[in-house]
Parts: structure tokens; C-alpha cells; sequence
């Protein structure tokens, strides 16, 4: 199934305003915090660096910290005094803005490719998603993981909308759990895709979650199975090549994003964005940057601003890594008409 009112793609707007200073290597994950104008950006170059955005819509570097290896994955505390990430270093590390202090607090048998806070009964918890087939849950007050749940297989993604937590695998198994029974998944399903799982996002709501694939396709699913007539699929990321060939280019979706208001974003290998209205299968915006593959996104807590970095993303191999290679990241101005949902047709 396809979106209807698709827009043409459109140049980023000249306001886009680049974030200067980043790590030296390419880009893995950005994190903007849920209680600030503060941006996290992850770095194959072992470092988390923190960006303060000011009125002017300006970043200004804040800190920063390093793993023992790239790092994969970036997340915030609730409060936002705590930004913690996870890498190939086999170890999550949390950063405290107040005392400026970095400590180990998670460490798997393999590297840790997703890190995720949520509370619980009022009480932060960590889970932790690794290559070590693992799940690890930590209450940040004690060195030792406080449940261990073993996957189908490695760990590519997951997202937590407390209580629902959605984890996807190698081999297009996705596992969801609600976390007030947090050690057993509740349903595990084959991936409605039929290529390689490469990001999961949870509806703001809980009721649901997209599904985005190496081949560009993103999936809408539901958790209830009572509303399962609402679960559809469509392409996105691709480029037709013109006639005569009428073949098509498909590109990975490398994220998927949801705005406060329910809408959302998804970023694609082709250096393509694109904004989404699930309720009316609207495209609300295309824009792209010609520079390079999309690999991270995010809003920030008002869902004003939308950082995107131009990196390279690994969809190319390791021949893709190539001295030249751009590496950038861009905050976007959201205007309400880009990201409101559209009455259904």
C-alpha cells in the first residue's frame, strides 16, 4: 500500500543550520533530551558529544565523554540530567551534566547496540540491547543487571513507550514485551517485511509501532490484535530510474521518528527525509540533502526543532568508508503545516 499525496521533493530550506564541531568519524545516533535544548550525537570515533541549542536556534558545544570503541546508541534519562550510551566497547556509560562525572554502568558479552530509560512504578530503569542475543535490565543504583532476557537472536533495534517495549532481531523476529512483565515477551512475531529489520519505533500512544527495513519499505503494526484491519505497509526511499529501464534504486530506512503530535519521519540511505501522517496515509514533506545517506534523527521534547545527520550510514560496506565521506548534522525548524496530522480523506 502506498501513501497518497505524495509531495515532490523539495532543496532543505537554507535555515537548516549545521552543528559545528562534531566528532571526526561518522555519526551513529542522535538524542535530543527530553526536558532540553540539548543534543546528543554518537560517534564511530568512541566520543558522545553534547550540543547546546541556544534562542538563536544555534548549537553550542556543552561536553563530552568516550567509550573504549564506536558507539552505537544514545539515550537520555527522564529528567534529562543524565545522557547514557552504549558501543562496541561492550559497555553502557552514563555522563551526569551536574558533576560532569562518566561511569560504567552495563556491560554485555558483545557490543550493546541500543540503550533505552524508562521508568517504572517511579523508579528509572535501563534496558540494555545487545549482540549477545540479551536483554539486560539495570536500576542505575546497583552494579549487577536486575533481569536477563535471552533474544531470538542479536539485537538491531528496540524503542520503549512505557509499558510497551518492541525489540527487533537478525532473521526479522520482533519480540514485544510490556514492561510491567518485563521478562517475558508477550508476543513474538515474523517481521510483515521480508528484508532485514533495521529500525523499530513505538507510537507515542503505546498502542502500536513502525517498522523500517534495509529495502525501503516501514510497516504499520498495532499491538492489539483486535486492530490489526489498521496494519498496513508501503514503500519509501526509492528512486525511479527513468524509461526505459523503469527500474527502481531501494535504500534502507535508517530511522523512524515520531513527533509529539503523532506524526512522524523516516531517513533513508538516498539522503532523503521524509514527514508521515499514519492516520490519513499522507506524505506531509520530502526534503533531501544530496550530500549523503540519513542515518540518525530526532526531535526535540517540543517537537520544534529536527536534527538529521549526513553521514556515512554503512549501507555501502566498508567500501563506502571512504576519507572523503561527509559527515554533518543539521537542525530543522519544524513548521506546524510539515508536521500536523491531515483530515482523512
Amino acid at each position: 500500500m502506498s501513501f497518497f499525496g505524495a509531495r515532490p521533493a523539495a532543496s532543505l530550506e537554507p535555515k537548516d543550520i549545521e552543528v559545528p564541531n562534531l566528532p571526526t568519524d561518522s555519526t551513529s545516533s542522535l538524542s535530543f533530551s527530553p526536558t532540553a535544548d540539548i543534543l546528543a550525537v554518537a560517534s564511530w570515533s568512541n566520543e558522545v558529544r553534547l550540543y547546546e541549542v541556544n534562542s538563536q536556534g544555534q548549537a553550542v558545544g556543552k561536553a563530552a565523554y568516550s567509550h573504549e570503541g564506536p558507539v552505537l546508541g544514545v539515550q537520555w534519562s527522564k529528567d534529562g540530567t543524565k545522557c547514557i550510551s552504549g558501543g562496541a566497547d561492550k559497555a553502557a556509560r552514563m555522563f551526569d551534566l551536574q558533576t560532569g562525572q562518566t561511569q560504567q554502568i552495563a556491560q554485555h558479552d558483545e557490543p550493546i547496540r541500543c540503550v533505552k530509560y524508562f521508568e517504572a512504578n517511579g523508579q528509572g530503569m535501563l534496558v540494555t540491547g545487545s549482540w549477545d542475543k540479551t536483554l539486560k535490565y539495570w536500576d542505575l543504583r546497583t552494579p549487577n543487571p536486575v533481569a536477563t532476557v535471552q533474544l531470538p537472536e542479536r539485537c538491531y533495534t528496540l524503542d520503549v513507550v512505557y509499558p510497551l517495549m518492541v525489540v527487533g532481531t537478525a532473521e526479522r523476529q520482533i519480540q514485544i514485551f510490556n514492561l510491567n512483565q518485563p521478562t517475558q515477551a508477550f508476543k513474538t512475531i515474523t517481521s510483515p517485511l521480508r528484508w532485514q529489520t533495521r529500525v523499530i519505533s513505538c507510537f507515542p500512544d503505546a498502542t502500536g509501532y513502525a517498522v523500517g527495513t534495509i529495502e525501503g519499505r516501514v510497516a504499520i503494526q498495532h499491538v492489539d490484535d483486535k486492530a490489526a484491519a489498521n496494519n498496513f505497509t508501503f514503500k519509501c526511499h526509492r528512486k525511479d530510474e527513468p524509461a526505459p529501464s523503469k527500474s527502481s534504486s531501494v535504500y534502507a530506512v535508517n530511522d523512524i521518528q515520531f513527533h509529539p503530535y503523532g506524526t512522524f519521519a523516516t531517513a533513508g540511505s538516498d539522503g532523503t527525509i521524509n514527514f508521515w501522517d499514519k492516520e490519513s496515509k499522507t506524505r506531509l514533506k520530502t526534503f533531501e540533502n544530496k550530500g549523503g545517506p540519513i542515518a540518525s534523527t530526532s526531535f526535540n521534547h517540543t517537537g520544534r526543532i529536527f536534527a538529521y545527520a549526513v553521514t556515512n550510514d554503512w549501507s555501502g560496506g566498508h567500501v563506502s568508508n571512504k576519507p572523503d565521506f561527509v559527515n554533518k548534522v543539521f537542525l530543522h525548524p519544524c513548521k506546524d503545516e510539515e508536521v500536523k496530522k491531515r483530515n482523512k480523506k
